[in-house]
């Protein structure tokens, strides 16, 4: 539910950051494809996503789309955002954002909706992707909303591997005994075989 304090599609100014932060945020989400991101509930989550207009921006909820929802993202809410590097894959900054959701058919949702749309991947609808978020899906700005939590020179010391989630998936079974023979054998035709 949305914070009736802040009207929805509502933009307020960032929180004045300082300009390497705001430098940092920007670079390392424009070069990401993906964002993690913490919402009021749930776990973190890996979202694909476009820097747009001093913001990540979203879109999820619909049927063919990611799960926005169980992260608790409405109008209004605080989120974390943490932006690995494109390079090495290691964290590269952690930043406060404030949630907007942009209203269908609003000049910002359209600019949003088409930076997005030129981004999805494997969409199964390119030519009518705008009508079927506007009708299904949410679009979201994600602002930043405070310095730096995490960034270079301020990093945790301690791991933070997540722990795997529950899966029915089961490890392999062991090698049957008689495979290795069968493979040293080789194949008809290579070296190494008898009766050619």
């Amino acid at each position: 539910m949305a914070d009736p304090s802040v009207p929805a599609g509502s933009r307020m100014s960032p929180a004045p950051l300082p300009v390497s932060d705001r430098a940092l945020i920007e670079e390392s989400a424009k070069k990401s494809a993906l964002v993690w991101v913490r919402g009021p509930r749930g776990p973190e989550r890996a979202l694909w996503h476009v820097w747009h207009d001093g913001a990540v921006h979203l879109v999820g909820d619909g049927p063919a789309e990611q799960p926005l929802e169980p992260l608790g993202l409405t109008g209004g809410a605080a989120a974390t955002v943490s932006v690995r590097s494109k390079d090495k894959g290691g964290l590269l900054a952690v930043w406060p954002a404030r949630v907007v959701e942009l209203p269908p058919g609003g000049e910002e949702w359209r600019e949003a909706v088409a930076e997005l749309a030129g981004r999805r991947l494997n969409a199964p609808d390119t030519t009518t992707i705008a009508e079927r978020w506007a009708r299904e899906c949410r679009v979201l700005r994600l602002e930043p909303a405070g310095a730096l939590l995490e960034g270079p020179g301020s990093m945790p010391e301690e791991l933070r591997a997540a722990v795997p989630p529950p899966t029915p998936a089961t490890t392999r079974r062991p090698v049957p005994a008689g495979l290795p023979k069968l493979l040293r054998r080789g194949r008809p035709g290579r070296p190494g075989r008898k009766g050619r």
